[in-house]
């Protein structure tokens, strides 16, 4: 049975007290921002929180309640480090927290959703002015954790509608690889059906529906068509990669004419599989992959790569860090650069 407040026209801390089954003294402490002196957990400066905004609280200026002291630290979970494009960005964003006088944390996250939320909560304990969501599985979900306690979330890589996000055009990207891998392979020699695969990625991840969305249209552009079995999101993992490939071959009898590899990730499978066939040369495959790697010039010239605009991410990333009040809950895009071997 839920418990009644007073009948006043305004809940007081009392009446918070009783519905979140704690004292005045905690729910005071939660609203006038001293919870962590007291070492009352995140987790129950959130439920008090959400019962003061059920209740008529305004959440903002509780969030703001929160948070009265400055800790100097910024915080970055990252999806992996064994990637050039993830870990330029962590490199990156150290180099500048540092020199705008903040001390970043960063960590390794696994795209794991609960040891994203973990990661979070560790870092709202150590008092983190602004928490950097990049490649989060469910960003809105920390965004919305890191209000309970008044902190910023920002989005990197992959978007959310609870903050601001700062991402590549994916669909432009993919565009201009397609369109540069059409332009490699011989025309279809009959039905305009294209031979050129898509391969890595999830499915319902942002950033690779985006790319299927460029890699169809492009053929579109070419009045080319597409079977179902030349797109396949198999996940990032390299031997996903290899096997789906591997899979593809016995299903076709043939190797593509192109291949648009999701990332440098999903090419090491690629790789994998072409070296184990014993084919050391990729000439007669016209190769571009969303990422990039400069041992790419090793591959081939028929090669192409999406370099993903990093310098600009952070720059725009610590203009809304120096500016808070200019951010709006908006993706902004960054153009990407196709680099070709």
């Amino acid at each position: 049975m839920q418990k009644k407040i007073s009948n006043s026209k305004h809940p007081t801390i009392y009446d918070l007290a009783e519905l979140t089954n704690t004292s005045a003294s905690t729910v005071g402490s939660v609203l006038n921002g001293t919870w962590r002196k007291r070492r009352i957990s995140v987790k129950l400066a959130e439920k008090i929180l959400d019962v003061a905004k059920e209740k008529g609280y305004s959440p903002n200026m509780q969030a703001r309640a929160l948070r009265k002291e400055r800790s100097g630290i910024v915080g970055m979970i990252l999806p992996m480090y064994d990637n050039r494009y993830f870990s330029s960005i962590a490199e990156s964003f150290e180099q500048k927290a540092r020199e705008m006088g903040f001390f970043p944390i960063v960590t390794c996250t696994r795209r794991d959703p609960d040891l994203e939320l973990e990661a979070a909560r560790s870092m709202l304990n150590h008092r983190i002015e602004y928490l950097i969501c990049t490649g989060a599985t469910d960003p809105d979900k920390i965004a919305n954790l890191c209000k309970a306690s008044g902190t910023q979330t920002i989005n990197i890589d992959l978007p959310g509608s609870e903050s601001v996000s700062i991402i590549s055009d994916n669909f432009s990207g993919a565009i201009n690889l397609t369109t540069d891998i059409i332009s490699r392979v011989p025309p279809p020699s009959k039905n305009n059906k294209s031979r050129i695969l898509f391969i890595g990625g999830k499915e319902n991840d942002h950033n690779t529906k985006e790319r299927m969305r460029g890699f169809r249209e492009a053929h579109k552009h070419f009045n080319l068509t597409i079977d179902d079995n030349y797109i396949r999101p198999c996940g990032y993992a390299g031997y996903k990669t290899e096997q789906s490939f591997d899979q593809f071959i016995k299903e076709t009898k043939q190797l593509p004419s192109g291949i648009f590899v999701n990332s440098t990730i999903s090419l090491e499978g690629i790789m994998n599989w072409f070296r184990r066939e014993g084919i050391e040369s990729l000439d007669n495959v016209a190769l571009g992959c969303f990422d990039w790697d400069p041992f790419a010039a090793l591959m081939g010239k028929n090669t192409a790569m999406v370099r993903q605009n990093v310098p600009a991410m952070m720059d725009l990333l610590f203009q809304f860090l120096k500016n808070p009040n200019e951010q709006e809950h908006q993706i902004h895009q960054i153009n990407p650069d196709i680099i070709r071997a």
